[in-house]
């Protein structure tokens, strides 16, 4: 059986993820309140914002800002995008 969360992204019942995705109390959040739809979307777009942005993740002020970036994305607020990025249309 499929567990499923109440994503706070998407304001709805979906698929969440197997297990946390990192260790901590973070990872225990995600894993609780995150679907899985949400968290594949911000890892591709952290990898966006990493490669475009030529993010340094050895800087612990990169980090950081990165962490903050994920915070915004996965709660649905307003959250950094690449210069001139445009979403794709569906």
């Amino acid at each position: 059986m499929i567990r499923t969360v109440n994503c706070r992204k998407y304001k709805k019942e979906l698929p969440g993820l197997e297990q946390p995705p990192y260790p901590g109390s973070k990872g225990q959040e995600i894993f609780e309140n995150i679907s899985k739809q949400a968290w594949e979307e911000w890892l591709d777009h952290q990898k966006m914002l990493i490669n475009e942005s030529q993010i340094n993740l050895t800087d612990r002020e990169s980090r950081k800002w990165l962490n903050k970036q994920m915070d915004l994305f996965l709660s649905g607020e307003d959250y950094a995008r690449p210069k001139g990025y445009t979403p794709l249309k569906e």
